[in-house]
């Protein structure tokens, strides 16, 4: 497997440089992403310019990785999908599920939008915890 990792202030940016995204390399993918839940900057941009292809089962551990995330309150957000992969993706019906953007500096925007939103979610439980409400 082909990635080239660039970290950023807020997110790593991970550039799979495969043609064809297989059940193999979604597993690989998967488990070498996953890790950064486990670092100081979490959030995650997957850039796919030179995928074309991917299987049923690496679009399912795609969505699943992207909910991992969303779970454990990073983002993980998809971008650079080439037509095919995206279509693929909508036959799935995984596609609007699915944090999209067609440009880096677009995913870079979400990202800074759910910190924000993260923050402010954080900010209105310590509100409603030290009034003593649930």
């Amino acid at each position: 497997m082909e990635v080239k990792i660039d970290t950023k202030e807020k997110f790593h940016v991970v550039t799979l440089n495969e043609a064809d995204l297989s059940d193999n390399i979604a597993a690989a993918l998967s488990n070498e992403i996953s890790a950064y839940l486990h670092k100081d900057i979490k959030n995650v941009v997957l850039k796919l310019p030179a995928t074309e292809t991917i299987t049923e089962n690496a679009a399912v551990q795609l969505s699943r990785l992207q909910q991992k995330f969303y779970d454990n309150s990073a983002s993980f957000v998809i971008c650079e999908l080439q037509p095919p992969v995206e279509s693929r993706l909508d036959e799935l019906e995984l596609l609007e599920f699915m944090n999209i953007t067609p440009s880096e500096s677009e995913a870079w925007d979400i990202v800074q939008m759910e910190e924000i939103e993260r923050e402010m979610m954080e900010d209105n439980d310590i509100t409603f915890n030290s009034h003593g409400e649930s």
